[in-house]
């Protein structure tokens, strides 16, 4: 990933690290040449070596610099590169995969790592060559006094080095298991320090309750985190046997000084050599700890991007066929539940809708609308039965086709808090360009005078995320979706579901005047619960608890006394 991210980067990486960890080892050396000099009083040589070491020095500060840029740098680069494969993987995703919450833990988990692993795992990775590199200077220096010293050397570190990766996966396992009381409490703190929830957070007084909440989650939370960090900081007093382990070879070394095996300058390079080589080594097994660390958060990124949802169909594909049939959509005994729910959404529906007809769906909330519309949109597969379109099952069309043959607006629509001209764009990403279409569009979906009212008109962003932004009303907002969903014009599905929830009385009948012209020709689906609206479908479909009920024409609906004839008469003696 590092290589793919920059393979000149990644290379120039690997050249100066070498370079760095060389350094230290030659400017042990150059300490041992002067102090050889000092005690042969040989002023040349002293001066020599003292500005060898200098340039060494200086070196390492520029080399050690550099490092830290390029890997900054690189390490920028690379989080990038992964947030973006996360964000494709989730644009990829079916709509039934953000409702499994087991898949959404391992999203969550692999988006919460994303910014800061990838960067410390290349530092890591790098500073273990360096640390290798560097060891082996200082270890090919002391087998020239004593092997057992390099053993000792590298055996010291061991303990404290083995309590650190034991603790790394104590707190790795830990942070997965509590995937779910994670996210509850970031919702817990957006729902606190929302805009989105201030107006019941304080007319309903919930800050206490769900602060007392927060708090009390937060506390066991902590009670975990402050167990692995007691057992991390008691492992870490491991560290003491390497401190003693130093002394041990000090001492060997300063009485065979001492004794006149080794010359002080020897002296002076064996000290240096152990001390530098046993944090050299206690860098390359913590790298290698912190590596281990890493890559087991890395694992949530990889594991998150290769999984499939457990929620995806696991029915095969539909084959992909020669139309056949009636243009039109049709339901063939379809029935769906949603993952890990017994009871069914939709059970065993039938019907057909031929193309070039308006179709009423009605029924109390929960009765199945909005699924159902989701089912024909190919956003959901059906459990049993088929979806077909134009006599071809839905799962077998093209997807990009697919969608751009359907136009819809659903009852909790999106505000992007964006511009006016994005807002309604988006509907048509290949015509975020085309004035005249947003124009039309906007005109088409009663969105015109609420553009023409904001101070920069389609330049103006919406909302208040960001600075001069401009919060809009409910209906202004669903007028904007309107015309989002108008941007379509090749569209020959248009599906609105409680399009009008929010718009007044006078404003809900511009709509739908505009919406029978646009029809015209083309399948149009409504949901809603204001009859003016529903009876001028040419079908109307009753839903109750996910099964038909009752289909035809108002007419012939309120005459057979059914279901919806008594939803009608109880909306009509609202107005008498």
């Amino acid at each position: 990933m590092v290589w793919q991210t920059s393979p000149a980067l990644t290379a120039t990486l690997m050249v100066m690290t070498v370079a760095a960890a060389l350094v230290p080892p030659a400017t042990a050396w150059a300490g041992k040449r002067i102090v050889d000099g000092v005690v042969a009083r040989r002023a040349h040589d002293t001066m020599v070596w003292v500005s060898v070491e200098l340039g060494l020095v200086a070196a390492q500060t520029l080399i050690q610099r550099a490092l830290a840029l390029v890997t900054q740098i690189l390490g920028l680069r690379l989080s990038i590169d992964v947030n973006i494969a996360i964000l494709e993987k989730a644009v990829g995703l079916p709509l039934p995969a953000f409702e499994d919450s087991e898949f959404y833990d391992k999203m969550t988990r692999a988006r919460r790592e994303a910014s800061t692993r990838p960067l410390q795992l290349v530092r890591e990775s790098f500073g273990l060559v360096q640390g290798m590199v560097t060891l082996a200077g200082y270890a090919a220096l002391l087998l020239r006094f004593s092997p057992w010293v390099v053993l000792v050397l590298l055996a010291a570190t061991i303990p404290a080095t083995a309590a650190e990766m034991h603790a790394s996966k104590l707190t790795f396992q830990l942070r997965n298991r509590r995937s779910q009381e994670w996210r509850k409490l970031v919702y817990l703190e957006h729902v606190l320090a929302n805009d989105e929830h201030a107006k019941e957070v304080k007319l309903f007084m919930l800050g206490p309750p769900l602060l007392g909440r927060y708090r009390d989650l937060a506390g066991r939370l902590f009670q975990d985190d402050r167990t692995v960090a007691v057992r991390r900081a008691a492992g870490q007093l491991l560290s003491l046997i390497a401190t003693v382990a130093f002394y041990g070879a000090y001492l060997v070394m300063a009485l065979a000084a001492a004794r006149g095996h080794i010359s002080i300058g020897n002296l002076t390079l064996y000290v240096v050599a152990f001390r530098q080589g046993q944090q050299a080594f206690q860098s390359i097994v913590g790298s290698i700890g912190s590596i281990y660390e890493q890559n087991l958060y890395m694992s949530n990124l990889f594991d998150f991007l290769d999984s499939r949802p457990s929620s995806a169909p696991s029915r095969p594909p539909a084959e992909t066929v020669a139309a056949q049939g009636a243009p039109g959509l049709a339901f063939d005994r379809v029935s769906f539940r949603y993952p890990g729910k017994a009871d069914w959404a939709i059970r065993d529906v039938s019907l057909v809708i031929p193309r070039g007809t308006s179709l009423a769906l009605v029924g109390d909330n929960g009765a199945g609308k909005t699924t159902l519309v989701k089912l024909l949109t190919g956003l959901y597969e059906p459990t049993e039965g088929r979806v077909l379109l134009d006599g071809r099952e839905i799962a077998s069309w093209d997807e990009s086709t697919l969608r751009s043959r359907l136009g819809v607006v659903f009852q909790d629509f999106n505000q992007y808090q964006l511009s006016a001209r994005d807002n309604v764009g988006l509907g048509s990403v290949d015509h975020l360009d085309d004035d005249e279409r947003i124009a039309r569009a906007s005109e088409e979906g009663g969105a015109a005078e609420v553009i023409a009212a904001l101070p920069h008109g389609l330049q103006t962003s919406l909302g208040h995320w960001f600075k001069d932004g401009m919060e809009l009303s409910g209906g202004q907002w669903q007028k904007i979706a309107l015309a989002r969903a108008f941007m379509r014009q090749e569209a020959d599905i248009l599906v609105l579901d409680e399009p009008t929830a929010s718009l007044d009385a006078d404003s809900e009948h511009h709509v739908f005047e505009r919406f029978r012209a646009l029809a015209r020709g083309r399948t149009t689906i409504v949901i809603s619960h204001r009859f003016p609206t529903v009876r001028m479908a040419d079908r109307i479909v009753v839903l109750n608890h996910g099964r038909i009920v009752e289909q035809g024409t108002h007419d012939e609906l309120v005459a057979a006394r059914g279901r919806y004839a008594h939803m009608f008469e109880l909306q009509a003696s609202g107005y008498r």
